[in-house]
């Protein structure tokens, strides 16, 4: 299953705070509809009933079914120091 690093769950943490997104809510990624290998990334209120949901801390990281497949040993992150959010997959350690 995907994982969060410290640095990705603040972010998550961050955006959904600004975005004004309910207790409950978080980061969603589902494949792409229009771009097969892609991803898309949104803030949501809840997940969808097929959703995994991974949770570090109080960020909440709902991956669709099909996402799921390809991000399944994976860790997402993030850089701080980057100019907005920028979030990076790599292989778990």
């Amino acid at each position: 299953m995907l994982t969060l690093t410290d640095n990705a769950s603040t972010a998550v943490t961050e955006l959904a705070t600004q975005a004004g997104v309910p207790e409950g809510g978080g980061l969603r990624i589902a494949a792409s509809q229009a771009q097969e290998g892609s991803f898309e990334l949104a803030l949501v209120p809840s997940p969808e009933p097929e959703d995994a949901v991974v949770e570090n801390g109080q960020a909440r990281v709902f991956v669709d079914q099909q996402a799921s497949v390809s991000l399944d040993n994976l860790t997402l992150d993030s850089d701080p120091a980057a100019e907005g959010p920028a979030f990076v997959l790599s292989p778990q350690g």
